[in-house]
């Protein structure tokens, strides 16, 4: 980590149940307590739906019965992901246009509220803004597609080099968890079932991650806030920074 602190990193189970509402009350309650003694934080990530949290904020969701859940992790099992695919663009399709499609837990999250409360899971978010008690300032890191996809690519090689396939082994027993339905093990734990082999499924791998990465940068051109500069501008990210500082 270079000396710098971190947080929401390693702080939770794979058995911990987690949602976006959870991460805003906990990520807020670091925040309070960060900017006793600090001027600035940095929220960095790719996951637009949790960063929205904190900068705009969500109406309270209702609970919902947990059959619910049960019944779309079943669907999941018995059909695959394409079933819930289709079942949340038919319940809520505003929220499926936005969410991460080959993430089964949001496809079940967005599923299991609209089922539960009778509402899109997207009426949920905040039409206005929340005021929060501090400045949110948005810089994005924008790199032409050929160079993000090589880099992506040699990210995962690196990833596998260092004991990626090692790591989903072990994790093998629990892959039903939500926890693990993502980019990265889902690819693997295909290979380890047996329906395609090691070559397949590091295809796989960089296919899916590198859609991923298009699915973010489609999700943070649409938000008008957002200042955007290569990775190597730094001089120019600070200044824009210290500039909406009145610095």
């Amino acid at each position: 980590m270079q000396g710098v602190p971190h947080y929401f990193v390693n702080n939770l189970s794979i058995h911990d149940d987690y949602d976006v509402r959870q991460f805003e009350k906990d990520a807020l309650l670091v925040l309070d307590d960060l900017f006793q003694t600090n001027d600035v934080v940095i929220m960095t990530g790719g996951s637009g739906l949790y960063i929205d949290a904190i900068c705009n904020g969500f109406d309270a969701i209702p609970e919902v019965d947990p059959e619910i859940r049960r019944s779309l992790n079943q669907l999941y099992q018995d059909e695959g992901i394409t079933a819930l695919q289709e079942k949340l663009a038919e319940l809520d399709p505003d929220y499926y246009k936005q969410v991460d499609s080959h993430n089964p837990q949001r496809l079940i999250r967005g599923c299991e509220v609209t089922i539960g409360t009778g509402k899109p899971f997207s009426s949920y978010r905040k039409r206005n803004k929340i005021n929060r008690p501090f400045q949110v300032i948005k810089v994005g890191l924008k790199r032409e597609r050929q160079e993000l996809y090589d880099r992506i690519n040699l990210r995962m090689d690196q990833m596998i080099a260092a004991g990626l396939f090692d790591e989903a082994e072990r994790l093998f027993p629990f892959r039903q968890l939500n926890a693990l339905q993502t980019v990265g093990y889902s690819e693997i734990f295909g290979y380890l079932e047996g329906r395609y082999d090691k070559d397949e499924a590091v295809r796989l791998l960089k296919r899916n991650s590198r859609r991923y990465a298009k699915r973010q940068m489609t999700w943070f051109r649409k938000d008008e806030e957002m200042q955007w500069f290569a990775p190597d501008e730094y001089e120019k990210v600070v200044m824009f920074v210290q500039d909406q500082m009145g610095r």
